[in-house]
């Protein structure tokens, strides 16, 4: 009896090991990997089992683990029996990967609602949009003088050179990390802007310090949640978001992720992993990930692997990584708590200086950093299922709003923004990096074939640049699995791509 047990035992064991190959035998004979693991099923992880099935073939099993919704970030929230975005909302024209999923997804664009912004500051608006264009331009010249266009100017700059990693990674051409890569695109100018401070660089661009307090604070305060003294770099990728061509997905744009894993043909592990431990085998190497459900507790080895969530310290839950050595490098910086209220009521006008809500004319309200202002922002917004004889709510009629705050909202907040409301829906948020915790960038290669997609995250949090990270990765990891490493780290890659065509 203990005989023909140890023979199961040693059975198994082999046919584990069989199943799996040996990854280096595997990377010299071309074979491509039997198991990937992807942890989290955000943009950033679903994205990453789209790229990896494209690179590595259709005979590879990719299980994505995720302990919540997949989308992650990027979630809904019912009222009356429609949805609405709890979550990232926007996606810039220029995100050509976005672009790319809801083409291949047959996804559509959802129908844009127009509405009009202004700048509170507390007390009073600073800043009213129009309908008439000119007339806007002429205000924003006659406060700011030409601050906006030096602004628009240096951000077009930035997009434009940013577009390059379409190209590079067209060309199937990788980065082992985040520096890496923003020097293949803007030099080191690309890379001091993750270091130096928005407003720095903003006034050395000749930016008026009343535009930073009064335009840009506010666009920061909406986007992340934090002030003008967040690295410049993400400060770009904020205002870039905050232009006029910017588009959703019809539906709820988590419908991306959830249509990239049946694309990726992607094994869905509703299960939170919570050691990551490296196993040795001659000059081979596995990553055993244990993991946990409602149900169970299970163990599988995969030969790459990829972590699409936070390491952060304070993110929860954590992962432990065991049998390193040495230990892998320690991620100490912090995400930020952004919280969301999406509020079904009516909107107190009065409380921003319009007593009859009939001529409250703006759609959405963005704050400056003045003392006493507990909300970011607060708009009306619509559901991601837009009908054709649709209209937005009126001020004087019951709509759905959503609040950002640093905090959330009690009672005396909610009876300062609204007369009434039927229902309040809270969804706390750690929503991107608390840019300013960390020095320096957390490395995208853990370990031989152990990831790390997030780290992009603090040069920039947007889908698209969670979208980049993935196509890197994947193209990252096929090109060291297959020791190509002429494709990953080029120098003058403009150039190089030149002489190819």
């Amino acid at each position: 009896m203990v005989w023909t047990l140890f023979l199961r035992y040693v059975v198994t064991l082999a046919s584990t090991f069989l199943v799996l190959g040996d990854p280096d035998s595997a990377q010299l004979d071309g074979a491509p990997p039997s198991k990937i693991a992807i942890i989290g099923a955000g943009i950033g992880g679903t994205a990453t089992a789209h790229f990896l099935r494209q690179h590595f073939g259709p005979e590879v099993r990719i299980d994505v683990f995720e302990k919540g919704a997949v989308g992650g970030r990027l979630a809904t929230v019912t009222v009356n029996h429609q949805d609405y975005e709890a979550g990232g909302s926007i996606i810039h024209s220029l995100n050509l990967h976005m672009q790319d999923f809801v083409k291949q997804l047959g996804l559509k664009y959802r129908k844009s609602v127009a509405g009009k912004t202004a700048v509170f500051n507390g007390e009073e608006f600073i800043l009213e949009e129009t309908d008439w264009y000119l007339l806007d331009l002429f205000r924003l010249w006659w406060r700011y003088g030409i601050s906006f266009i030096r602004l628009q100017m240096w951000v077009e700059e930035i997009m434009e050179k940013f577009m390059r990693i379409y190209k590079y990674q067209a060309h199937g051409y990788a980065f082992s990390s985040v520096e890496e890569l923003l020097h293949s695109l803007g030099g080191t100018g690309f890379c001091n802007m993750t270091r130096r401070s928005l407003t720095e660089s903003l006034l050395e661009l000749g930016v008026s310090q009343r535009f930073i307090e009064e335009v840009i604070a506010p666009i920061m305060r909406v986007n992340y949640g934090q002030n003008i003294s967040i690295p410049a770099f993400v400060g770009a990728v904020s205002l870039a978001g905050a232009q006029a061509n910017i588009w959703a997905v019809e539906g709820g744009n988590k419908l991306v992720c959830s249509g990239l894993l049946k694309l990726a043909k992607a094994n869905l592990m509703k299960a939170r992993v919570t050691t990551v431990s490296l196993h040795t085998a001659g000059e081979s190497n596995l990553y055993q990930l244990d993991f946990t459900s409602p149900t169970e507790k299970g163990t599988e080895f995969y030969e790459i692997v990829v972590v699409a969530t936070p390491l952060e310290t304070g993110v929860e839950p954590g992962i432990s990584f065991h049998n390193f050595e040495p230990p892998l490098p320690e991620i100490t910086g912090s995400y930020h708590q952004t919280v969301a209220s999406i509020v079904h009521g009516y909107l107190n006008c009065s409380y921003f200086g319009f007593p009859d809500p009939k001529l409250f004319p703006f759609t959405s309200v963005l704050t400056t950093d003045s003392p006493g202002l507990f909300f970011n922002s607060a708009a009306s917004i619509c559901p991601v299922n837009i009908s054709t004889g649709f209209r937005r709510k009126q001020p004087q009629e019951a709509g759905i709003y959503k609040v950002f705050s640093q905090r959330p909202l009690v009672k005396e907040d909610l009876k300062i923004l609204f007369k009434s409301y039927y229902s309040v829906q809270v969804t706390n948020w750690q929503a991107y990096p608390h840019y300013g915790s960390m020095q320096g960038l957390p490395p995208v290669i853990l370990h031989d074939h152990l990831y790390y997609l997030n780290s992009i995250e603090w040069a920039a949090s947007a889908m698209e640049m969670s979208s980049v990270a993935a196509k890197n990765i994947a193209l990252l990891a096929y090109h060291r699995w297959n020791r190509q490493l002429e494709m990953i780290d080029q120098k003058d890659l403009m150039h190089k791509i030149k002489t190819e065509l």
